[in-house]
């Protein structure tokens, strides 16, 4: 089960995450970044499952730069609030705390860099800026207003084909500026279909993606395990 932990950033902040290690043989690590409520315990979850395939996930706390236990609620009033806790983080700050889990991830081999909606698009700029095996994002909400930013690792995107934060449009926008990024469209699937603890949560969706999100990572890091010849 998911324990909360503390790590330190390079700027001497110190932050919650939670973290869950496999219970037997560790196949390498992944940061999960969260979405606009802050650390939820669906994140903690999502941290277990990875956990459960042989991941050491790490989660951490962004809020805690703005205030110590930042959750906020499911619903529009949640989703404006945690926008704007999101905004008055610095690039700088959300790198310096991602690069804080990374550290905390060393010993466990190869590391992947994942998120949800708002905590997805920052996934992608770390990936941009950060060297990681892999990248998973799950309805990154602004990636296709950062497509001057290119994760430097292979990436798979999934998105609900009903998501009312992301158009059609919007997901045109990353096919064309992104050809190599392998991306999954839900048909029916809302914004955050993932997630049980919401109403856009669906079932048959959610265990599809995960799915296909454990094989890219195990496969991405596979790939980059081989040696050359």
């Amino acid at each position: 089960m998911a324990q909360l932990i503390s790590l330190r950033a390079n700027d001497d902040h110190v932050l919650t995450a939670w973290s869950s290690a496999p219970p037997r043989d560790c196949n390498g690590g992944i940061i999960v970044l969260h979405a606009v409520y802050g650390l939820t315990n669906h994140i903690g979850d999502v941290c277990d499952k990875w956990a459960a395939s042989g991941f050491h996930a790490i989660a951490p706390a962004l809020f805690d730069r703005l205030n110590r236990n930042i959750v906020h609620p499911y619903g529009r009033a949640g989703a404006d609030a945690g926008t704007a806790s999101y905004n008055k983080l610095t690039r700088q700050q959300l790198l310096s705390d991602i690069a804080a889990c990374r550290d905390a991830l060393a010993a466990s081999g190869l590391v992947a860099m994942s998120g949800f909606c708002t905590g997805g698009s920052w996934s992608w700029t770390a990936a941009a800026h950060m060297r990681f095996s892999a990248l998973v994002v799950f309805y990154g909400s602004h990636i296709h207003q950062r497509l001057g930013e290119q994760p430097l690792c292979p990436a798979q995107l999934h998105y609900g084909s009903s998501d009312h934060v992301v158009s059609r449009g919007d997901l045109s926008l990353i096919k064309d500026a992104c050809p190599s990024v392998e991306m999954h469209l839900y048909d029916g699937a809302g914004h955050a279909f993932m997630n049980p603890e919401q109403e856009f949560f669906d079932a048959s969706s959610s265990a599809i993606a995960w799915g296909r999100a454990v094989e890219f990572v195990a496969r991405s890091f596979a790939s980059e395990r081989r040696p050359f010849i």
